[in-house]
């Protein structure tokens, strides 16, 4: 079975749990926050998904590392995936949750290159034109900076990509000098 559709269950057991419970916002920080530690961290992820490595070693790092920051509900989750050999994906599944959040929250998440930092009029202006491509309440902007785009910016919301960057433009120029 697919990875995503593996992780797309345990997301959607884990957000069940944690809407009856109550306990949505704060199972969103928790996995907010393994996703980016192991991002940051690539030993860590390189361990969970190493088979070699006992299940028992894996349970107790998970547990030395997250317990105290980590509400019981989402410990007692990872420690269910460990049991069940599911620990390769739990980065899949971090995704996976804060996608499914997102989408019950009504959150659109936006990914913005430009060559300098934006300013707050900039940034509205991206949060509006994403607000009219998609059906959001709320949007999240994610800023990066790459110089190689000489000016202007790429959006991009979900699929989609707005190219209009200076880069982009002088590619276009010059196909048509070819053509």
């Amino acid at each position: 079975m697919a990875v995503v559709t593996v992780a797309s269950r345990y997301a959607k057991s884990l957000i069940d749990l944690a809407q009856e419970k109550n306990l949505t916002d704060a199972l969103y920080k928790d996995m907010q926050l393994f996703k980016q530690t192991v991002t940051d961290s690539r030993p860590l992820l390189l361990l969970l998904k190493n088979p070699i490595v006992r299940t028992e070693k894996k349970s107790a790092i998970i547990k030395a590392a997250f317990e105290k920051r980590f509400n019981p509900l989402t410990m007692s989750f990872l420690q269910i995936i460990i049991k069940k050999h599911r620990e390769a994906i739990m980065d899949a599944i971090a995704d996976e949750f804060i996608n499914q959040y997102d989408v019950l929250k009504g959150v659109e998440r936006a990914t913005i290159v430009t060559t300098i930092p934006l300013t707050e009029e900039l940034r509205e202006k991206f949060k509006s034109m994403v607000l009219k491509t998609t059906n959001g309440k709320s949007v999240e902007l994610e800023e990066k900076i790459d110089p190689k785009l000489i000016g202007g910016y790429i959006l991009r919301i979900g699929d989609q990509q707005i190219d209009g960057s200076v880069r982009n433009q002088l590619n276009e120029i010059r196909l048509q000098f070819l053509n």
